[in-house]
């Protein structure tokens, strides 16, 4: 049912002249009805299929990127491989598509205006008027066409299909022109090459599924001349035949062409149930995707591997089976309460979530997080916050300390590290968790108190041991710090090495601007924090471990992010080593690890053109010692 017709001898286009398939994406009614996870589940449901994919997120926003967004209001800041600070859609993209993206595959009103007012000063517009149509426009549908060719799957090759989502909802005003375009693209690209999508929601009033808002959605777009061609009904159940049926009449497409994604216990689900409605054959109906040659070029092998239909039921239901449950606590900054007094982040570390999700997966246990606000850690021993907090630490299987800026509860991020390590508790660090973490062992081990770092201490009245790298702008905050794919080495009897399959270099993510102070370096290995990753100067510290006199079960940190590239079925390995020690299958895991070896993603040389980032990102220089 859901393979697609082969292709005749003698039907398929020229591989050089094959135009690029549209799929448009766009919300109806409300914000956050999932229309991430329905472009890039329609994206991963071709890639079973055999098409290479790409994706383009569109947000209306004015600001150039999503680099200096209050991650409260916006949610994190995914960082790729080119130094790119984008919209957290891009994950979801790159995770359930496999794909390694580019800056330019985030468009936003700021990058738009921006290059619109840079070429009018410059007077390419020879002194014509420069208006929203078409100078805007035009230069939007150029720039989608330009992205939707390049390649993002490892392969080298043009993709066969470009995934389009238009961020906020029908109406918006900041979307207008956006809209505009997206009209004007499918006249230039014609019919056959362009499908738009409307994510809508379905309420339920009174036991009855509405479908008066979906109506008004496709309406505002019929008034804008956009046709839909699919629309896909977000409801709490399934959509009964009779709303199908309504949606149909009042809206102009066929019965079969509405779609049917309610909530389920996991988006694992989400693809087969777009593959069981149908989504291939409605496709190849309106993009002739039976036309496509989808073998183009030689063969190559996938960044990771590319999931089946039947690998997405698996990890649906294995997640949805798990008995056995594995608790990490998160000291975290950026948490809230809600009405009942409980932390949330919203989606400020969904990153580190789905790595967190992935890896749990991978060791046959459900995840539980617990949230702790490190800024209670910062209060008086005796108050019942800080008692609640050391509770939780106590009760979880394994700590975790993520990234974040600024002063606000950083020295409840220092005790978390130096808890964990007396404690024997399985630790990770990541970027901020790992700087954190340095602190706290030079105060305790080193005796260097009230040691910091210089984000904590511009003024320089204490020790640091983390310092401000020198090539990185103090004026200006918007993508002036180290950004994107670095190579690390990895010393080759560390447990590191071993989770990352044996590879003595990787290509790891990057977002911070402080580093490791190099005066203490040796006194810090000779205490036994080892710095068992390096950058390819071996100047700057990456990795850290304890060394085996501290009898500690796991203890590692990483200035990288490594939560940007876990996948579903391959997740980040530092967080895979941290579920593996807090279910105490540590030893066996890092066995079975260099006997599967390396992920093909996390290679410095091969197929990774994304490599030729390295060195390249905003701000790099060649680090220089400094006390």
């Amino acid at each position: 049912f859901f393979s697609l017709v082969p292709n005749m001898p003698g039907t398929a286009c020229n591989a050089s002249h094959q135009p690029t398939k549209y799929v448009v994406v766009v919300g109806g009614v409300c914000s956050s009805l999932g229309k991430g996870v329905t472009s890039s589940s329609i994206g991963a449901v071709l890639k079973t299929q055999g098409f290479r994919v790409t994706a383009i997120k569109i947000d209306p926003y004015v600001n150039v990127d999503a680099g200096l967004m209050s991650p409260f209001e916006h949610g994190e800041v995914f960082v790729l491989d080119d130094g790119g600070e984008v919209d957290l859609d891009l994950g979801n993209y790159e995770r359930t598509m496999d794909l390694h993206l580019g800056r330019d595959n985030n468009i936003t009103t700021g990058k738009i205006y921006s290059t619109v007012i840079d070429k009018e000063r410059r007077g390419e517009y020879l002194g014509k008027t420069v208006q929203m149509i078409p100078h805007v426009t035009d230069e939007i549908t150029s720039r989608i066409q330009r992205v939707a060719q390049e390649p993002t799957d490892g392969t080298g090759l043009q993709p066969h299909v470009c995934l389009i989502e238009l961020g906020g909802t029908v109406g918006d005003i900041e979307s207008m022109v956006f809209l505009e375009s997206l009209r004007m693209l499918r006249y230039q690209v014609g019919p056959e090459n362009f499908c738009l999508v409307i994510c809508s929601l379905i309420p339920i009033m009174g036991g009855v599924q509405k479908t008066k808002p979906t109506q008004h959605t496709v309406k505002t777009l019929l008034s804008l001349g956009l046709q839909p061609d699919l629309i896909v009904c977000r409801c709490e159940e399934p959509v009964q035949d009779p709303t199908r049926a309504k949606i149909s009449q009042q809206c102009g497409v066929p019965s079969q062409a509405v779609l049917s994604v309610h909530t389920v216990p996991n988006l694992y689900n989400i693809p087969g149930m777009l593959a069981e409605g149908g989504i291939v054959n409605l496709l190849t109906a309106v993009l002739r995707l039976d036309r496509v040659d989808k073998y183009m070029g030689p063969k190559t092998k996938a960044l990771t591997h590319i999931l089946s239909l039947q690998d997405w039921e698996d990890l649906a239901r294995t997640k949805n089976s798990k008995s056995k449950e594995v608790k990490i606590a998160i000291v975290a900054k950026y948490t809230e309460k809600d009405v009942e007094g409980r932390a949330y982040t919203g989606d400020t570390y969904l990153s580190v979530i789905k790595a967190l999700d992935h890896s749990a997966i991978f060791v046959d246990r459900t995840l539980v997080v617990v949230w702790v606000d490190s800024g209670d850690l910062e209060k008086d021993p005796e108050d019942e916050d800080f008692q609640a907090c050391i509770k939780k630490m106590s009760e979880a299987d394994g700590i975790l300390v993520p990234g974040g800026f600024g002063d606000r509860g950083h020295e409840g991020k220092i005790f978390a590290t130096n808890w964990a390590r007396e404690n024997k508790k399985p630790f990770l660090g990541v970027c901020l968790g790992m700087q954190m973490a340095v602190v706290g062992f030079c105060r305790s081990q080193l005796g260097l108190d009230g040691c910091t770092s210089e984000e904590f201490d511009p003024e320089k009245q204490r020790v640091h041991v983390m310092r401000y790298m020198p090539e990185v702008s103090k004026e200006y905050m918007g993508a002036t710090m180290v950004l994107g794919a670095r190579t690390i080495r990895l010393r080759s009897d560390s447990m590191a090495y071993k989770l990352y399959g044996g590879l003595t270099e990787i290509v790891e993510r990057q977002r911070h601007r402080y580093e490791v102070n190099q005066p203490y370096i040796e006194n810090m290995e000779a205490a036994g924090l080892l710095f068992v990753g390096r950058d390819l100067t071996g100047e700057r510290m990456e990795v850290i471990e304890l060394s085996p006199e501290h009898e500690h079960p796991f203890y590692l940190a990483t200035q990288f992010h490594p939560e940007f590239k876990s996948r579903p079925g391959h997740p980040a390995p530092p967080f895979l080593g941290l579920l593996l020690a807090a279910t105490g299958k540590l030893e066996s895991g890092l066995r079975d690890c260099m006997k599967r070896g390396p992920v093909n993603h996390y290679r410095a040389t091969g197929n990774n053109s994304f490599n030729s980032f390295n060195n390249n990102c905003i701000g790099y220089t060649q680090p220089t010692s400094q006390a």
